[in-house]
């Protein structure tokens, strides 16, 4: 807990960004047998984003924090609220201490929660105390939008549906399978310079998972 003086700007700001999802899909097709055998869950890529940003949260706490009256909470854990689709609407549980979590974890975790919400069998600790948001409108087809902060959290992260188009790799244009991501946060908490490279090291964990392996 620390105590700030709140005198700038108390907006909700965005920033935005694109993830090539080339080497991400590439290893999902390679390993998504042998991990279900193994696992016997699907290989998704919730679990890769939530891997990332558990990651980058733990490098940038102040995206892990929130502010209660005139104090900055900071939290040692990464507790990672999730957007699911019931039949009877939106419900988003919270999937815990996703810091000390694999991939495969991360998926299990992620299915019971999604099972559960499906069968009406969350219960109220389920979906309380998160402390950031992951999004995935891309699964009904949103190809660009701005998520609204589930408060008292300071950020939410804004997934989109992967869409083929030409980038430019190495001088020449390529097509490849892309995904615009978008970062809502409190501007009270996190300035531009923080957004941006938190959405940075969401990038460089999807595109290149090996940077999460060896902890670069």
């Amino acid at each position: 807990r620390v105590s700030i003086s709140l005198s700038q700007s108390s907006g909700i700001n965005a920033e935005y960004g694109e993830i090539d999802m080339t080497n991400i899909m590439a290893l999902r097709n390679k390993f998504k047998d042998d991990f279900n055998k193994r696992h016997g869950i699907k290989l998704g890529f919730m679990s890769a984003f939530m891997k990332a940003s558990a990651s980058a949260l733990t490098e940038m706490p102040e995206v892990n924090a929130f502010i209660d009256g005139k104090d900055i909470i900071y939290r040692d854990y990464v507790d990672i609220s999730v957007a699911v689709a019931t039949p009877k609407g939106l419900v988003v549980p919270v999937l815990r201490n996703v810091e000390t979590m694999s991939y495969a974890e991360i998926e299990k975790g992620l299915n019971n929660l999604g099972k559960r919400a499906r069968d009406g069998a969350l219960a109220i600790e389920d979906m309380d105390g998160g402390t950031f948001t992951v999004s995935n409108g891309g699964v009904f087809g949103s190809m660009f939008g701005t998520p609204i902060i589930n408060l008292p959290q300071s950020a939410i992260l804004g997934m989109h549906s992967i869409q083929e188009r030409p980038v430019a790799r190495n001088g020449k244009v390529e097509i490849r399978p892309m995904m615009y991501v978008a970062l809502t946060y409190d501007h009270r908490l996190i300035d531009g310079r923080e957004a941006v490279t938190f959405l940075k090291r969401i990038k460089s964990g999807v595109e290149d998972p090996g940077v999460l392996l060896l902890d670069l």
